[in-house]
């Protein structure tokens, strides 16, 4: 493995991550201690917001009167596969009930939590497909109330968000973002409603709040800044790589774009042009940090071995612009969602496809999926033993427990032998338990 280009900035990260634990940290304790009074006062300070943060019927209305009629049609075009999407999610996991011995009736019931908050961000950029990937996805899992959260811009959050969060089926929207909007859903102020699961993407900030908040209310993921990784063989188009890495690194300074390929020429021509086709940008400043300080280029010599370091860094999206793409699907393990052939585009998967854009970061793949219908969802389950069974099950739980040194799990079976089978001689010890009433 050998490296054509490093990140420059590696160092960086750590010492940033501690500063905003630090910020975040005594937000939260001033919100639990002070509650709305000190929300509102955040509000004003990062948001200059005085109004009401819950928004009115009225006033949602008048906002998506703005949006025009074509961001109309797309974003229920969008919202139409991503709903489609979560809902075959949703049926392959099932409940059902199974009777594992003679009188004995195991099962599971699937249950949506009660409350999700979904935090949709507003700062650079209008986050209409966030609203959906969220919104949607609990919706499609069957989540009773949602509360869905954006920060305004002005002196509202942005009409087409507004419109998402309308067709998706939020039930309460609040104009709020930061730091203390994760607070706000996740200790139901100003709503009345605690959130179960507080899930979305968001900046630093509102990433480590969630992350803090985690045990108190779930979370989808442990997220990070976007990342967005290739995989590329000497076939693949450079001016195709360029495009889509330079496309990923407008999410911020901060969102690394990393190529892995078996082909010196290929790598070394990407490096060449990736500096033009960030100056062809809008917001080139912003893709320029993010290339320079972390862009990463990896010569692998081999595609096992390309294979391997991907799955080390585990992103969180993947694009294959290789030959024999089966293999690739069937050997990657680690990322967050896979983009399979130069017809692909994460931009795809970011606004569009269906699939949700919400994924882990972090090398977080390692271990978990992206946001899904199951993460709103809990697998609860249930026994029911009949007297006969308990011949066979309470005899075994008593002699398990005592194993354990576990006395009164011991005891509790052993109750239920001495009154089931009053007759019965045991050959092992079973308490006789005093009876009090």
């Amino acid at each position: 493995m050998e490296y054509l280009k490093r990140a420059a900035a590696e160092n960086e990260v750590a010492q940033e991550d501690e500063r905003i634990q630090g910020v975040v940290k005594e937000m939260l304790a001033n919100i639990r201690r002070n509650g709305e009074t000190a929300v509102r006062e955040y509000a004003r300070q990062f948001d200059n917001w005085q109004g009401d943060f819950v928004l009115s019927e009225q006033k949602k209305l008048a906002l998506i009167e703005q949006v025009p009629q074509q961001v109309k049609d797309d974003i229920d075009f969008a919202h139409r596969q991503i709903k489609r999407f979560a809902e075959a999610q949703r049926d392959s996991l099932t409940s059902f009930e199974i009777e594992t011995e003679e009188g004995v009736r195991l099962g599971q019931q699937v249950l949506p939590v009660q409350c999700a908050g979904c935090y949709v961000p507003g700062g650079r950029y209008a986050h209409a497909a966030s609203a959906l990937m969220s919104v949607a996805t609990a919706k499609a899992a069957g989540v009773p109330f949602i509360v869905a959260c954006s920060p305004p811009r002005g002196d509202s959050i942005n009409p087409a968000v507004a419109y998402a969060m309308h067709v998706a089926g939020a039930d309460v929207i609040l104009e709020m973002g930061g730091v203390h909007a994760i607070a706000t859903m996740a200790y139901g102020l100003f709503t009345n409603r605690t959130a179960d699961i507080l899930v979305g993407p968001g900046n630093a900030y509102v990433a480590e709040a969630k992350r803090m908040l985690f045990g108190e209310v779930g979370i989808d993921v442990f997220a990070g800044p976007t990342e967005s990784a290739i995989i590329a063989d000497h076939n693949a188009d450079p001016m195709t790589i360029a495009v889509d890495l330079v496309s990923q690194a407008e999410h911020g300074p901060n969102s690394p774009v990393w190529l892995f390929t078996d082909s010196r020429e290929l790598g070394e021509k990407v490096l060449e042009i990736m500096p033009h086709v960030i100056a062809d940008m809008p917001n080139a400043d912003v893709c320029e940090a993010a290339w320079r300080d972390h862009g990463v280029v990896i010569l692998g010599d081999s595609r096992e071995e390309v294979a391997k370091v991907s799955d080390e860094w585990a992103c969180e999206h993947l694009q294959v612009l290789a030959e024999d793409l089966e293999w690739w699907k069937a050997n990657l393990n680690n990322y967050g969602s896979l983009f399979l052939g130069e017809g692909s585009t994460v931009s795809h998967g970011d606004k569009c496809s269906g699939t949700n854009h919400i994924l882990p970061t972090k090398k977080a793949a390692r271990y978990s999926g992206g946001l899904n219908v199951q993460k709103f969802m809990k697998v609860l389950t249930y026994q029911e033993l009949s007297e006969d069974a308990n011949l066979v099950f309470s005899a075994a739980g008593s002699r398990i427990s005592r194993t354990e040194g576990m006395e009164g799990h011991a005891r509790a079976c052993d109750w239920r032998l001495r009154k089931y089978f009053p007759e019965t001689e045991w050959d092992f010890h079973v308490y006789d338990q005093k009876r009090y009433c």
